[in-house]
């Protein structure tokens, strides 16, 4: 019988790719949407890989599936999985990493760009107004301190991107030193340095609204906050009255909390937010890479099986 692989579901994704090259490698493959219902069909419960996506993988569908052995992610965060829950039923997770460095970077960029300058204007302009509409003074960012949050891949390779064009670019992470050009920091002394602040930290335990009201507080007045991570690192209702309240200049986000948000989200439709749907990551490049690459880990795991 030949070895079955599951896609837990295609968000976003077009599954032929990953069904095209797992066919080809000798594999059946079902395509499920578990985030949609959370149940196993019968025929896929003899599983021994999976492709996760978005929908949540923890104990309910480990135990579903019981000869599976391995999961490649579409992303390189992992905060979908119940990772305690795997590693109990002995299933090992393969995030991707480097898919889309470049896209998510560039992405934080021109989310600081567009809060720096007062680009909603463009919003206005489309409705008749003209220059009487642009009532935003923005900073010569020569003169700004940028702060990022996170050196991994993407955090380094926007703090690259961002060291032509500021005055100075200082970084935190725990795990990561930081990388040339980039001023290592405490915590607390990047939160109170930053004029922009750029977050690009996984999602877990220890990053969970590790931006909360005290940090958002500390921060200099009139500073821009970026998300191009995950909603759930920054306090949402904590965000929320700093921009209120005029102590952020404004916020580039990426990504909110329950995507897609729901109609009367604050942040969604906020005057001082710049909010893109989750798209840092695409591109033509990037997507191929997504729809092929989880699909050729799985083959090469299995065929490199002792």
């Amino acid at each position: 019988m030949r070895p079955l692989a599951l896609l837990t579901d295609v968000s976003d994704l077009d599954p032929r790719p990953a069904v095209d090259l797992l066919t080809q490698a000798g594999f059946d493959v079902e395509v499920l949407e578990l985030d949609v219902n959370p149940a196993v069909p019968e025929s896929a419960r003899r599983a021994v890989a999976a492709v996760g996506g978005y929908a949540h993988l923890g104990e309910e569908f480990f135990a579903q599936v019981p000869d599976l052995k391995f999961v490649a992610l579409t992303s390189a965060g992992a905060d979908m999985v119940d990772l305690q829950a795997a590693e109990r039923h002995g299933v090992q997770i393969q995030p991707l990493f480097g898919a889309a460095t470049e896209e998510v970077a560039a992405h934080a960029l021109a989310l600081v760009l567009a809060v720096e300058r007062g680009l909603r204007v463009t919003e206005q302009v489309a409705a008749g107004a003209w220059s009487e509409a642009y009532q935003h003074m923005p900073r010569r960012l020569s003169s700004c301190t940028v702060g990022v949050l996170g050196l991994g891949r993407i955090g380094a390779e926007f703090a690259r991107l961002a060291q032509p064009l500021f005055g100075r670019v200082i970084g935190y992470d725990p795990y990561v030193p930081a990388p040339d050009g980039v001023l290592p920091v405490s915590f607390d002394e990047l939160i109170s340095a930053s004029d922009v602040l750029s977050v690009h930290m996984p999602l877990s335990d220890e990053t969970r609204a590790l931006l909360g009201p005290v940090q958002l507080r500390e921060m200099p007045p009139g500073a821009s906050l970026i998300n191009v991570s995950r909603a759930e690192i920054i306090d949402q209702q904590a965000l929320l009255a700093a921009l209120d309240e005029g102590r952020l200049r404004g916020a580039g986000l990426d990504v909110l909390t329950g995507e897609p948000p729901a109609l009367d989200d604050p942040l969604r439709n906020h005057p001082r937010t710049v909010v893109t749907p989750h798209v840092g990551y695409l591109s033509q490049g990037s997507l191929t890479v997504y729809q092929e690459q989880p699909a050729r880990t799985i083959v090469h795991w299995w065929n490199s099986r002792p």
